[in-house]
This record gives structure tokens, sequence and C-alpha cells, in this order.
């Protein structure tokens, strides 16, 4: 054997090694019970999509699975929790967009989501609906708008510069409307405030705004999708009602800090993968209007990516920023 043969042949026998030890460390995670950090307050999309998948999880990795919801500062308290965790057993769960909207809007960040955080998994998405409060004089965005123009107009919007904010300043930028955005801790909280009169409009996550629709709480104006959705078929696209092309929703996933293991993100990445697409959790969501999307972890990443160049532009149009 020559000199040249001999360096492949221990080369291979390196990156053997070291492959079945990255198996070996994946199939003995979890070692300690995980945490899924939801960095908003309880009752928005992404808290109803952790309580859905906790326990289908718990039993597959054999573990206890704790959620734990950590709001401040629009989502980025909990996200620099998980992007600084070190146990290799914490998890965030979160509105992907929001997170690739906040590189744009903040100008300095405790974290980097694109060095920080590595994704495991899209898991859902939901449309962003349209609502105001049902005394509002409108039933439908063009007569929303005019009133705008007519009266002052409080707009709940889930936090500064929050996917559904900055939907909100893309609309009002393409019509004309004239808002004024108050800001919240969370989506839940925007709700209850624009189903009690405090706020006339809103934009939120279809999955934990369509109960409240159905309910006569709030009436809704459109379907920020490029077609309409089957749980409201007589509810136009803002598309549809002359925003060209608009869309704009709620994508959550989940993440992990940029140090776990490769292994153990796969095998995270596929439990919650089989997860989601069982028929108990699809219905669950299917029946509240998210549609099960999964991605891969570099499908995942390859979407952040692009989501966080395409609201750039927004941010940038609509001059959302904070200091």
């Amino acid at each position: 054997m020559n000199r040249r043969t001999t360096v492949h042949a221990l080369a291979a026998a390196a990156l053997a090694t070291v492959a079945a030890g990255a198996a070996a460390q994946a199939q003995s995670w979890p070692t300690k019970p995980l945490r899924i950090v939801v960095p908003y307050p309880p009752g928005g999309s992404s808290d109803i999509i952790a309580r859905a998948i906790s326990q289908p999880l718990s039993e597959a990795l054999k573990t206890t699975v704790i959620i734990e919801n950590k709001p401040g500062a629009n989502g980025n308290t909990g996200t620099d929790l998980v992007a600084k965790s070190s146990d290799g057993h914490t998890l965030l769960l979160c509105d992907v967009g929001a997170l690739a909207i906040t590189a744009s809007v903040y100008g300095r960040l405790p974290f980097d989501p694109s060095k920080d955080l590595k994704g495991a998994t899209m898991l859902a998405y939901s449309p962003h609906l349209l609502v105001v409060h049902p005394s509002v004089p409108a039933s439908n965005l063009q007569e929303l708008v005019a009133l705008s123009k007519r009266q002052k107009i409080d707009f709940a919007v889930t936090a500064i510069g929050s996917a559904p904010h900055v939907a909100g300043v893309g609309v009002e930028k393409a019509t004309g409307a004239k808002w004024e955005y108050i800001p919240y801790k969370g989506g839940s909280q925007a709700i209850n405030d624009t189903v009690a009169g405090q706020a006339h409009v809103l934009m939120n996550g279809m999955l934990a705004t369509l109960p409240m629709v159905q309910a006569g709480k709030l009436k809704v104006l459109g379907v920020s999708k490029a077609t309409r959705v089957a749980l409201l078929p007589d509810v136009p696209t803002i598309a549809e009602q002359g925003v060209k092309g608009f869309e704009s929703g709620t994508w959550q996933g989940v993440l992990m800090p940029a140090s776990t293991p490769p292994a153990v993100l796969s095998k995270v990445s596929a439990e919650l993968t089989r997860i989601i697409r069982s028929p108990e959790v699809r219905q669950r969501l299917s029946g509240q209007g998210a549609e099960v999307h999964t991605m891969t972890p570099t499908e995942f990443t390859a979407f952040f990516e692009r989501e966080r160049a395409s609201w750039a532009k927004v941010v940038a149009q609509g001059g959302v920023k904070i200091e």
C-alpha cells in the first residue's frame, strides 16, 4: 500500500468514526426533558401549535416536553434565550416570518438569527385575516380604506415589527389607507382588544383569529393568500380587492441553537415532520385554518433567507425601524 492510499484509508476511517459517533449521539438524545420556548404570550398561533405537538413529541422521544412562554421585546427575549442556550435540549417555536423581519426592523439585536440559530423544520402556514370589530361600517377593503381617510382607525398589531404589522404597512402603502398602529405583546392580546372594541382593525394569523370570526365577535374583510380559503369561501383575498400579488401570513417552525449537532437536528426534524403530518394533528390544525407545511433543515434555511430579503424591502419602504 503506497503512502497516498494509506492517507486516504486513514481519512475514510476517521470519517466513519465521526459518523458513527454522531449517529450514536443522536440515538441517545435526549438525555433530559425538552423545553420548547414560545417567545409570545399564550393563545397565539405559535402557542397553539406548540401545545398540539408537545404530547406526541414527548411520547416519541420518551421524555418530558415543557412549553415555556417567554414574551418580550417583540419575541426577541425568548429567541435570544434559545440562541444562547447550551444545554442541547432547548427548542424555539416561533413565527419564522417575524424572525426573518427582525433583523431589518431592529438596529441592534443581541443575536443574529442567521448565524445563531438553525432551522429544524417548518410546521404550518396560516394566512393573515384582515378583520374589524363588528361595529366598523365597512364590508370590504375598499370601504375600510375610504373610512380610514375620514376618521381615525386604530390598527392593532401583535408587536411593532411583527409580520402582521409589516403586512398592515404593506396594505396601507398599496391602498393609501391611514392606520394608527397600536402595539401589543402578542396575537392573543391584540385579538382580545379588537373583540372588545378598543381597536378597530387587526391582521393576524387565521389559526388564532378564525374562532372569533366564527363566533361573530370579529368581521372578516379579506384573507392574505393567493387564493381563497376553503373555510371562508365567500371572503375575497386582499389581492382580489386591488392589492395585486399581496400575500402574507404566519409560518410556524422550530429552530435550535447553531451549536446543535446535525444528527440531533435531523432527528428533531424527522420526528416533528412525522407528528405534524399525522392525521390527528393535521385535522386539528386545518379545522382552524392552518395548513401543514413541512421543510427539511436545508429547505428551511433557504426559505428563511428569501423571506429576510423580501421583507427587508417592505420594511425599508414603510420606514419601520426600532432602535
